[in-house]
């Protein structure tokens, strides 16, 4: 599912949503704070941007929470971060539920705190009954991580004859990575000026619109999330066709992607 491209030409809206949401630090150090208060007003953030992406009609956000890297940073920053995120979730429960918006997670969690894990996956029972947008966190994550894991996956089962490997395609591969359940990215926002991926979701941001800001992540707004939507509905999304094809209405899995 995965791997394939949603749709050519154009959408006013994307399914799906994903955000490199950096810039925290910078934004606390200039205004002669610590680092951590900019984790905690990109909290606000990060509840602001869920409110307006269920709005527009978004059905997938995937946020980039905390990347595997991420564990090299000081101790005290790293533990203030973990703290945070445990207590943030399990207060924005209740208006998650309210907002029928289901939490679910990736990456690699098991390394995360035992009271921030227990939290998460709380908030991720109570709402697993909501239809309306998937928030989805990728802590301890990063996509040589992911991918690593997926091989080590796909050898297990091919060594058990649970998977033949000359039937192994671009779906088989999809099917093992933690995002096997939502469709790919459309459209991929960084914020906090910096122009890479930063190891994150290599794979499924093939065909992915991105979107770069100077923006911080803190002062990221509801009119920014639009702005960015809004250029996303302006692009051609041709998957390797030509524009006249798109125009046209010829869509074709076979096309040179």
């Amino acid at each position: 599912m995965n791997s394939q491209p949603h749709e050519t030409g154009k959408r006013s809206v994307p399914a799906h949503v994903a955000i490199i949401m950096d810039g925290n630090g910078r934004w606390a150090q200039a205004r002669g704070l610590d680092r951590s208060e900019g984790h905690v007003e990109g909290v606000n953030t990060v509840r602001r941007i869920t409110e307006i992406a269920s709005e527009l009609g978004v059905r997938y956000l995937t946020l980039y929470a905390f990347s595997t890297e991420n564990w090299n940073r000081p101790q005290q920053e790293v533990a203030t971060l973990m703290h945070l995120i445990g207590i943030a979730i399990e207060r924005e429960t209740p208006d998650l539920i309210k907002n029928n918006v289901r939490l679910t997670m990736i990456g690699d969690v098991e390394r995360m705190p035992a009271e921030a894990l227990e939290r998460l996956r709380g908030c991720m029972a109570r709402t697993a009954h909501c239809t309306g947008l998937t928030l989805n966190l990728a802590l301890s994550y990063s996509s040589r991580w992911e991918l690593t894991d997926a091989a080590r996956r796909m050898a297990a089962d091919a060594a058990a004859g649970k998977l033949n490997p000359d039937e192994v395609d671009e779906q088989t591969v999809s099917r093992y990575l933690t995002t096997a359940s939502m469709p790919d990215p459309d459209l991929l926002i960084r914020t906090g000026g910096d122009v890479r991926v930063s190891n994150f979701l290599l794979w499924q941001i093939a065909y992915s619109e991105l979107y770069f800001t100077q923006t911080y992540w803190p002062d990221f707004s509801k009119d920014d999330f639009r702005k960015a939507v809004m250029q996303f509905g302006s692009r051609e999304r041709r998957f390797g066709l030509t524009g006249e094809q798109v125009r046209g209405g010829e869509i074709s899995d076979s096309a040179d992607r």
